[in-house]
């Protein structure tokens, strides 16, 4: 039985907060002692491109993985939004916790609401989800690249360099900054990436005493709704060069899921939009549903917006 492991995690001061959430559980609920090894990854070192021209979001969780194939650590702890859809042989996800919002944030100084933004307002993102829906929602916005942490996002903006930015609502509750966030993007209007507000914990996958022991941690909702999101981009391809957005809600025992896809270069095309909807009971039918939603964008067109 496992009783003390490391956890890799990056050194950003949201990456540490989850770390220590996940390590307080650990200890709480599991008897499970664990330390911290903080990790500086190439996301966080490359700040002067956007994601998708430097490789990913598998920038974030490389350096972690190598600890773990390495024995420095036994668990990594993700935004599961950051976690690529195929994870590389020999690693596994434990668990996936209770999401927070999963609503995307505007956040600014001086307006309220998108729409109170002027005509030609400047709006800092570099997720190409968030770019394409806002452009459909207001095609005159001017929105430049935003990186760094939420941190030195916070401050470009205090900087004043954009009029507003937007970020994941989840990572602001969760630092004690929700009083920076103006308004949220109901998920009608801004539809989230699959995963967002969901951690996940990362490990060998020949450790299957650890395994065993986070599975008592898993949000079996949380979970199911992020294997279908999840399944939504691994059956198109999905990676942060591709604008698509999938989220997945309960009514009752029925999983509701959205999915929506922009144009990676033709931001002002038309967003694809599909809905789905089925009563999901485990991992195979919530990816099921998933795979629905992408083959009703297919029909729709989304072969035209897909990477040749």
């Amino acid at each position: 039985m496992t009783t003390a492991i490391t956890i890799a995690t990056r050194e950003s001061r949201l990456a540490l907060w989850q770390a220590e959430h996940v390590q307080a559980r650990l200890g709480a609920e599991l008897g499970i002692t664990a330390s911290l090894l903080g990790m500086t990854t190439r996301g966080d070192q490359i700040l002067d491109r956007t994601l998708s021209k430097v490789g990913g979001k598998g920038l974030f969780v490389k350096e972690l993985e190598t600890a773990l194939a390495e024995g420095r650590a036994q668990l990594a702890v993700h935004s599961l939004k950051d976690v690529p859809m195929e994870l590389p042989e020999g690693f596994t996800l434990a668990a996936v916790l209770e999401r927070e919002d999963p609503r995307d944030a505007f956040v600014s100084n001086d307006f309220a609401s998108l729409a109170e933004l002027p005509q030609g307002a400047v709006v800092g993102s570099s997720s190409l989800r968030r770019v394409t829906q806002l452009l459909s929602i207001r095609p005159d916005l001017r929105v430049e690249p935003l990186r760094g942490n939420l941190d030195t996002r916070l401050r470009k903006l205090d900087e004043g360099g954009y009029h507003a930015i937007v970020l994941a609502a989840a990572g602001l509750k969760r630092l004690g900054l929700g009083h920076r966030v103006r308004s949220v993007f109901e998920v009608e209007q801004m539809l989230p990436c699959a995963g967002q507000g969901a951690l996940g914990l990362e490990i060998r996958a020949d450790h299957a005493d650890l395994a065993q022991a986070l599975g008592r941690l898993v949000h079996t909702p949380t979970w199911l709704a992020c294997e279908a999101e999840r399944a939504v981009s691994r059956a198109l391809g999905g990676s942060c060069s591709l604008p698509l957005a999938a989220h997945a809600r309960w009514q009752g025992g029925t999983l509701c899921l959205d999915a929506a896809l922009g144009h990676a270069e033709q931001h002002t095309l038309p967003l694809l939009r599909a809905s789905v909807a089925a009563s999901v009971t485990d991992a195979p039918s919530a990816r099921a549903l998933g795979q629905e939603a992408a083959e009703r964008l297919r029909a729709l067109g989304a072969g035209s917006y897909l990477p040749g």
